[in-house]
C-alpha cells in the first residue's frame, strides 16, 4: 500500500483556498535575467548553463510541483513504513493519514509561499524550476504595503540567488543529494501497528498528530549518521546565509528600500519550503531561523577577514564547505582554510 498521492493534491487544493487571478508584470524574463546577472556581479558566482525561466504560476501549480519533488523524495520511505503497518485495513488508513498531512501542509504553504527554487536533490534529471506565485505576491505586496514591482522584485532576486548557487558549483547539488538519500536509506521505518490500532478510525486528528511528531515512520537514526548530518546542516546555512548577504548587496543596487523589504520578510522567514519542513521532522536536520542568522553572519564575518574572494573559497570545494559548527564559530572556519593551515 502506498501513499494517496492523489488524495494529497485533493485536500493540499482545497486547503489552500481560493485565489484571484494574477497577472504576470510586463518583462519578467528580463527582470529574471537581470537578477542573474545582479547576483553573479554581487558574489562572482558564474552559473555554467542558463537559469530556469521565471514561471508565473497559481497555488495549484505550485503544489503541483512541491508534490512532484515530494513523491520522488519520499514515496520510498513512506511506502515502505506503511507497508509495515500490519494488515491491509491499517496499511490503507496510514496511507490516507499520510496523504492528508502532506496534501494539509501543502494547501497551508500554497496560501503564504511567494517564490521557490524548485530542485529535486535526489533526481538529478529533474530540470529544476524557478517559480513565483503570483495571487501571493499581490496579496504580500498589499499586507506590506510595498509597490507590488519591489516586492516581485525582491522575491526573483531571492530565488535566482538559490539558481546562482546550484548552477555555479558543481558539488553542492551532488553533496546534498548524496548526504539525503543516505540519511533516508539509514530510517529505520518501523511504525508501531498498535499505534494505529488504539486509535480507532475515527480518530484521525490523533493519527494525523503522530505522524506530525514522526510517530509513524519511528525515525531512528544511528550516531555514526551525525556527522553527515552536521555537514548537511553546514551546508544548507551556508546556502541560506550567503542568500542573504547577496540579495542585500545586490538589492540596494535596484530597490528604494532594502531595509524595509528586508524587515518585512523576516516576517514571513518561518514558510520554508515544505519537504525541508518534512525532512527536518524525519532527519532532525533543525534549520532554524537561528542557523540562517548564523549563516548571514559568517558571511559576513568571513567577507570582513578576507574580502568576497574569501567567502568564494567557501564554495570552491565541498570539503572548504563550512560545518555547523563553523557556521556558528567563523573564526574557526578561517583558521582551519587559512594558508598556514594549509
Amino acid at each position: 500500500m502506498q501513499v494517496d498521492w492523489d488524495l494529497a493534491a485533493r485536500i493540499a487544493r482545497s486547503a489552500a483556498g481560493e485565489a484571484p487571478p494574477s497577472v504576470a508584470p510586463a518583462g519578467l524574463p528580463e527582470r529574471a535575467e537581470a537578477a542573474r546577472e545582479q547576483i553573479v556581479a554581487a558574489t562572482g558566482l558564474v552559473p555554467t548553463s542558463a537559469l530556469p525561466p521565471a514561471e508565473w504560476i497559481d497555488r495549484g501549480a505550485w503544489i503541483d510541483a512541491n508534490l512532484a519533488t515530494m513523491r520522488t523524495t519520499l514515496a520510498p520511505i513512506l511506502g515502505g513504513a506503511i507497508a509495515s503497518a500490519g494488515p491491509a485495513a491499517l496499511q490503507a488508513a496510514g496511507g490516507a493519514v499520510v496523504a492528508a498531512e502532506l496534501g494539509g501542509i501543502l494547501g497551508l504553504f500554497a496560501r503564504r509561499v511567494l517564490g521557490q527554487y524548485e530542485l529535486s536533490l535526489t533526481d538529478p534529471e529533474a530540470p529544476p524550476r524557478l517559480l513565483l506565485v503570483g495571487p501571493n505576491l499581490d496579496r504580500a505586496a498589499t499586507e506590506l504595503g510595498a509597490p507590488r514591482e519591489e516586492v516581485v522584485t525582491w522575491v526573483t532576486l531571492h530565488e535566482v540567488t538559490h539558481a546562482v548557487q546550484f548552477g555555479s558549483v558543481p558539488w553542492l547539488r551532488p553533496r546534498l543529494g548524496g548526504a539525503l538519500q543516505e540519511l533516508l536509506g539509514a530510517l529505520d521505518a518501523k511504525p508501531d501497528p498498535r499505534a494505529l490500532l488504539s486509535l480507532g478510525m475515527d480518530d484521525l486528528k490523533a493519527l494525523a498528530e503522530s505522524v506530525r511528531e514522526g510517530g509513524l515512520l519511528g525515525a531512528v537514526m544511528g550516531a555514526e549518521r551525525k556527522a553527515l548530518l552536521d555537514q548537511v546542516q553546514g551546508t544548507m546555512g551556508l546556502v541560506e546565509g550567503h542568500a542573504e548577504w547577496a540579495m542585500d548587496r545586490a538589492g540596494s543596487e535596484v530597490l528604494d528600500d532594502v531595509d524595509g523589504l528586508r524587515a518585512a520578510m523576516d516576517r514571513r522567514r518561518e514558510d520554508r519550503a515544505p519537504l525541508l519542513r518534512i525532512l527536518d521532522r524525519l532527519l532532525g536536520f533543525d534549520l532554524k531561523l537561528k542557523q540562517y542568522a548564523q549563516g548571514r553572519a559568517f558571511c559576513d564575518a568571513v567577507v570582513l577577514a578576507r574580502g568576497d574572494a574569501g567567502l568564494r573559497d567557501a564554495w570552491a570545494a565541498a570539503e572548504l564547505a563550512p560545518t555547523s559548527a563553523e557556521l556558528a564559530n567563523p573564526q574557526a572556519w578561517l583558521l582551519r582554510t587559512s594558508p598556514a593551515a594549509a
